[in-house]
């Protein structure tokens, strides 16, 4: 027999985007259901020290915090199902979704925090060093590399941003693409090719991490020129890929409108989404900041979206009934 769960809010994703839409979904009395899907807590799950997350005087973990979150929201009043979510039906009300497990999940609104996740080179040595040198965001890991050697790979928009943030910790930037052009607009390249902080590497890619020390860290980087095969070595103590970022998006393909790289197209100012009682929140629909910070912040603005949808839908079925 098939298990049906009904709600008047679900959300999909447990990061802080999720967890804070569902805190306050159930202190509004809301009773919502996330569907944790296949990494509970999202990305900082696998982050270690967490430096910049308000209220914190000291450094605290990433899982630790999300496991915190989700005690929050189970205080409140959250449900929580470990499941994914691999088909979602909006033709109708209430949304209709069918999770791997086989159960039906139906609700009034739904709030999608699936998240992003970033774009590795997909080195053996890389995975390795993740943690230990090898970071995705600089916004995030920056500061632990103050006064120290870094290096940035990519060359669209984001990895120059990401090398002219680095500049405000670093004297000694080095920028890395496998072209002899990069495809950021052009004033960004202007502030990058004025910079006397960073340099450029051209017609180069990363062949290997390279650890050392005790503890065992970043050390340099094995460059491969593009046209020759030659090797050379780079030293540095941290490197930052920024080759893009892949939105969770795939469900929601041809039923919400998405923009040109893929994230959920919403309303300025709000989580509203191109289908009336559909929100979404986090990375999912934030491509510029990606802070945790900033995922909680719009969490917070889904659920009350949503709490404004049902209340001004309630209020015309009781108009139309009198």
């Amino acid at each position: 027999m098939t298990k049906t769960i009904s709600t008047r809010l679900l959300v999909l994703g447990s990061g802080p985007a999720g967890l804070t839409a569902a805190i306050y979904a159930a202190r509004a009395g809301m009773s919502p259901v996330v569907v944790q899907g296949i990494q509970p807590g999202g990305q900082l799950t696998t982050t270690t020290d967490v430096e910049n997350y308000p209220g914190f005087r000291d450094v605290i973990q990433g899982p630790w915090l999300m496991e915190e979150m989700q005690a929050q929201a189970e205080h409140v009043g959250t449900r929580f199902e470990w499941d994914h979510i691999s088909d979602v039906d909006f033709s109708q009300r209430p949304f209709r979704l069918t999770g791997d497990s086989g159960t039906i999940y139906t609700c009034d609104t739904l709030v999608i925090a699936t998240g992003a996740q970033a774009k590795w080179l997909g080195l053996p040595s890389e995975e390795h060093m993740k943690g230990k040198g090898a970071s995705a965001c600089a916004t995030c890991d920056g500061f632990f590399y103050r006064g120290k050697k870094v290096a940035v790979i990519g060359g669209g928009n984001t990895a120059v941003e990401e090398a002219l943030y680095l500049t405000n910790h670093s004297h000694d930037v080095t920028l890395i693409h496998r072209r002899d052009s990069l495809r950021a607009e052009k004033i960004l390249q202007d502030r990058l090719f004025a910079h006397p902080g960073i340099k450029v590497i051209w017609h180069s890619e990363v062949a290997e991490f390279v650890a050392g020390g005790t503890p065992e860290a970043l050390v340099g980087l094995d460059l491969r020129d593009v046209r020759t095969g030659a090797i050379s070595r780079l030293e540095v103590d941290g490197a930052f890929v920024a080759i893009g970022h892949h939105p969770a998006t795939e469900l929601f393909t041809g039923k919400l409108d998405l923009d040109s790289d893929g994230y959920i197209a919403v309303e300025t100012g709000s989580t509203r989404t191109s289908v009336e009682g559909v929100f979404a929140c986090g990375d999912v629909m934030d491509k510029l900041y990606r802070q945790a910070v900033t995922a909680a912040g719009t969490g917070c603005m889904a659920a009350l979206d949503a709490e404004r949808f049902l209340a001004a839908q309630e209020f015309e079925q009781l108009q139309a009934a009198e």
